[in-house]
């Protein structure tokens, strides 16, 4: 019996102690962010239209073994293979204490959506890119520009899109949209 009452005090203090924390304002024991900041610093810059620069579109093997690179990969610390001449897997950067630190960078991987001559478990989610060249430039159907806009900013015709938003963010440069380009619309030949 003893035994029994011991446990009923024992309930009765846990019972009373915890109707006590949680009577207690926590909120102002630790800092509230103004979450209409954070949520503006994240906000995306309206859809950009942009015109692809002459010369964006080439043939040139060295831009296409780029555009490759940066569709096939994700970030340099996980990128498979060397990257081709101009990219690099690490750039540098200053951090807010001064220093300068190597961080990964990130490319397109492209090929979690998209699937394409060559890839390797290439996504479905987003358009098959196969025989692009044959499919849509050939037949005038579209064209480079079509291309270029889509991978700078898709949201220009499709406002829902979930595809990443490239050249508005500075994801990418100008030259690598256009080696992504020249890619995508590029001849592929069999391996």
């Amino acid at each position: 019996m003893q035994k029994r009452i011991k446990l009923v005090t024992i309930a009765a203090m846990l019972i009373s102690s915890t109707s006590l924390v949680s009577a207690v304002d926590l909120t102002k024991a630790y800092e509230m962010p103004d979450a209409s900041k954070l949520i503006e610093k994240d906000k995306l810059a309206e859809p950009t239209k942009y015109t692809m620069p002459e010369g964006c579109v080439t043939t040139d093997a060295e831009a296409i073994a780029r555009g490759e690179y940066i569709f096939h990969n994700l970030n340099g610390k996980k990128a498979k293979k060397k990257p081709p001449k101009g990219l690099v897997k690490f750039i540098e950067q200053k951090g807010k204490d001064g220093k300068v630190k190597k961080k990964p960078k990130q490319y397109g991987n492209c090929v979690a959506c998209h699937n394409i001559e060559g890839a390797v478990g290439g996504g479905n989610i987003g358009p098959d890119l196969t025989g692009y060249k044959a499919m849509f430039i050939d037949t005038k159907i579209r064209d480079h520009q079509f291309v270029f806009q889509k991978i700078a900013d898709p949201r220009i015709d499709n406002p829902n899109t979930h595809m990443t938003v490239n050249l508005t963010t500075k994801l990418f440069n100008e030259r690598e949209i256009c080696d992504l380009t020249s890619y995508v619309v590029a001849e592929k030949k069999k391996k």
